[in-house]
């Protein structure tokens, strides 16, 4: 009896269906990857500083107050009155209470201490710093009581 002897061949792994997955992995990823510049706000343009770094280490407990003005699509100002941003939402410095409450009792009621939290303020260069004060003042008041404060610049090219 004879044996037919065929050559063994190496089949052709298709890889399409591979770079497809890998392609939808990496999007879900950059989806999903928390960006520091998520918490910035195009209406607010930083102050230049030399002595501006970021922090070695990432806060723990923060929450970003962003406080500047409304600008057209070409980053002219619109309007020359200074708003806290809070999302969507714009808020006057007169009528800010109320949001600092509400985040002030967002941390007691997960059971941080409000010492541990640290408010980031984002305020425009264009914002006065006495107006930058006041925040932080209202920020300390009886039943928001928040008491560490960071303030965001941009560092200047030396």
């Amino acid at each position: 009896m004879k044996i037919d002897s065929n050559e063994s061949s190496v089949p052709d792994v298709d890889m399409t269906p591979m770079i497809d997955i890998v392609f939808q992995l990496i999007a879900f990823f950059m989806v999903i990857t928390n960006f520091e510049q998520q918490q910035a706000d195009e209406r607010v343009t930083l102050p230049k500083d030399q002595l501006a770094k970021p922090p070695e280490v990432k806060r723990e407990n923060s929450f970003t107050i962003n406080y500047g003005f409304e600008k057209n699509k070409d980053g002219e100002i619109t309007d020359p009155t200074p708003y806290l941003f809070f999302g969507d939402e714009k808020v006057e410095i007169e009528n800010a209470a109320v949001k600092l409450r509400q985040e002030s009792q967002f941390y007691a009621t997960i059971g941080t201490d409000l010492a541990d939290v640290t408010v980031e303020i984002r305020a425009d260069s264009g914002v006065s710093s006495g107006l930058v004060q006041k925040l932080i003042q209202m920020c300390q008041e009886e039943g928001i009581e928040f008491q560490r404060f960071a303030l965001k610049a941009t560092q200047k090219a030396q």
